[in-house]
């Protein structure tokens, strides 16, 4: 048993079978190639030599190497040719009776010793092999699309793998250069168990009309790094696919928050799949293709026909980072800033801190001296209030405590000129429940920078019931002027990246908290398997645990889901003070500065 697996039959040749092969022939092993379908066969064939001959043109392989590659890929229609294999990789459609099928068929063909992989992402692992004569031998081998490309392979064992077969199958995956992940068998694993819920949350967001498909997806990506949004991400999937996941994910866990979306089934229902159809939440050029097209619900250029306030000065109120940041900003794109906070010191200490980030930008060659030494001119320290007195947009970036804000905006409402804007930066209270102690709550905004406000390209405008549509547009115009992009959201606990990211985030704790993988797995899956900058648990020591379980305390209070319950480990953690990378220890711990 702990000779390599040299020959591997690959059951399916669609795009992931096809990229599978690919792989394995690539890395010297022999491979049959069976699908019933001799179009696939042909499609599989004619696929691997477009992709061997770019790594030709490209230098990345000999002609001679390349003409062994497709020596090694042979095709076949019948399950017959899988006899010799010593590894059986089934990709066939997702659906339990075909698989099953498969397995059946596959016990009288090859040998007692050879091991039958699947590669579900939704099924449950331990169904198919108690169909086999020998479920010992068979496991969930889970590679992400496209298979060449990406590094993730889930290795999934159910209660009835023999350990010997999840050991051969792990070694495999090291040699093919991926990067292999235990999991137990559960709808989803690891990377899609928490990747679908939070697409599903997305697509939910989108059909209660909260915000656009344009907005979501954006906001997704600037806020977060991710390289795709979730809703242009689930018509790359298949919206179907999706579903069938989904499915599979809320039957085995009966938390509503993984039951598909109702949108999911419609455009399932009408054909809307997603780009293999040409259209799905976005429309798109042709069937596969991935340019999208205007339609009906594209927003027009333009903007809206509601012109805004001018805006020739700012106020900053806050002395932290994030205030000092978004100070910045505005000075850099040439506006007047007042900045201010509790004491003249206070107010120094942030102004110096502008300085400092402007240093390091003419260091690192992206601004230059001059526009540095203007960009600090227009920033005045103030250690009052008073100073916005004739400010036509006042910014308030204080502490996220809801008193702490209403208090600043009683403050604002009698120091700033009529007609003033009057926006609050805050991640997760009700921006309603601030405009309200104003005697003009029509004139009150969320405007929500993401950190640092110099660097990131996102800022939620949020309107309440209340906000006037001028003020609106004045926050949107004003951002594109400071080189930002303004999503539209409503007034609600988390606004678009908060109410997506955190459920996320407290999903990856709970699957700790159940002994199904590792920290380090988790992160590895998330980063390796969907692209993330960051896993979640390194993300949650950087925000710090503090701040992310106020934000989830926040999220159920509001949509009171028991789904969205704070995970009892982050709770623990941060009792114990565990903050993360601030305090030197959260998830995992740092080493002191």
């Amino acid at each position: 048993m702990d000779t390599p697996l040299s020959t591997i039959a690959v059951v399916g040749l669609g795009t992931m079978g096809t990229g599978i092969a690919e792989v394995l022939a690539r890395a010297g092993r022999e491979v049959v190639g069976i699908d019933v379908s001799e179009a696939a066969a042909r499609q599989a064939v004619a696929s691997l030599e477009a992709s061997t001959a770019r790594s030709v043109s490209r230098e990345r392989i000999t002609e001679q190497e390349r003409r062994d590659i497709l020596t090694r890929f042979r095709t076949f229609s019948d399950l017959q040719a899988a006899a010799d294999a010593e590894l059986v990789i089934e990709v066939v459609p997702e659906t339990y009776e075909i698989k099953q099928q498969v397995f059946r068929e596959l016990d009288a063909v090859v040998s007692p010793t050879a091991i039958l992989a699947t590669g579900t992402n939704a099924l449950s692992v331990t169904r198919l092999a108690a169909e086999s004569q020998h479920p010992e031998r068979v496991l969930g081998l889970h590679f992400f699309n496209p298979a060449p490309a990406m590094k993730l392979v889930e290795v999934v064992s159910s209660v009835l793998t023999a350990p010997p077969a999840v050991e051969r199958v792990t070694r495999l995956a090291r040699e093919l250069g991926k990067e292999p992940v235990a999991v137990g068998d559960r709808p989803g694993f690891v990377a899609d168990g928490l990747l679908f819920g939070y697409l599903n949350q997305a697509a939910a967001m989108y059909e209660a009309n909260y915000a656009s498909r344009e907005d979501i997806d954006a906001a997704m990506k600037l806020g977060c790094g991710l390289p795709m949004g979730p809703l242009a991400l689930l018509d790359l999937i298949g919206i179907d696919t999706a579903r069938t996941v989904l499915e599979a994910m809320y039957t085995a866990s009966r938390d509503r928050l993984q039951a598909p979306a109702p949108v999911l089934g419609q455009l399932s229902e009408a054909g809307l799949t997603g780009r293999k159809t040409g259209r799905g939440f976005y429309t798109y050029d042709a069937p596969g293709g991935q340019t999208v097209v205007p339609h009906a619900l594209t927003p027009a250029a333009g903007g809206g026909a509601v012109a805004g306030r001018e805006v020739a000065s700012v106020g900053v109120a806050g002395s932290g980072t994030m205030a000092s940041g978004i100070a910045e900003v505005f000075a850099k794109a040439g506006y007047p800033v007042v900045l201010a906070a509790r004491s003249q010191e206070k107010a120094d200490t942030a102004k110096a801190r502008i300085g400092k980030s402007l240093a390091r930008s003419v260091a690192k060659g992206r601004l230059t001296e001059e526009a540095r030494d203007a960009a600090l001119a227009l920033v005045t320290a103030s250690g009052s209030l008073d100073s916005f007195a004739d400010v036509d947009l006042a910014v308030e970036a204080v502490a996220e405590d809801l008193e702490v804000k209403r208090q600043l905006f009683q403050t604002l409402d009698k120091v700033c000129k009529p007609g003033a804007v009057l926006a609050t930066t805050t991640s997760s209270l009700p921006v309603v429940a601030i405009a309200r102690v104003t005697s003009r709550p029509e004139d009150v905004v969320g405007m929500h920078f993401f950190n640092p406000a110099p660097a990131m390209k996102l800022v939620e405008v949020v309107r309440t019931v209340l906000t006037a549509d001028d003020v609106h547009a004045t926050v949107r115009e004003v951002c594109v002027k400071v080189r930002k992009h303004p999503v539209d959201c409503g007034d609600r606990a988390g606004f678009i990246v908060n109410a997506l990211l955190f459920p996320y985030l407290n999903n990856a704790i709970k699957m700790v908290e159940e002994h199904y993988a590792t920290l380090d797995d988790i992160d590895a899956a998330m980063k390796l398997g969907g692209g993330y900058p960051m896993g979640p648990f390194e993300l949650l020591d950087v925000v710090g645990l503090d701040v992310s379980l106020a934000i989830e305390k926040v999220l159920h209070s509001e949509f009171r889901d028991p789904g969205l319950a704070p995970a009892p480990l982050l709770e623990h953690l941060v009792a114990a003070g565990c903050l993360g990378r601030k305090t030197g220890r959260g998830f995992r711990e740092y080493a002191r500065r």
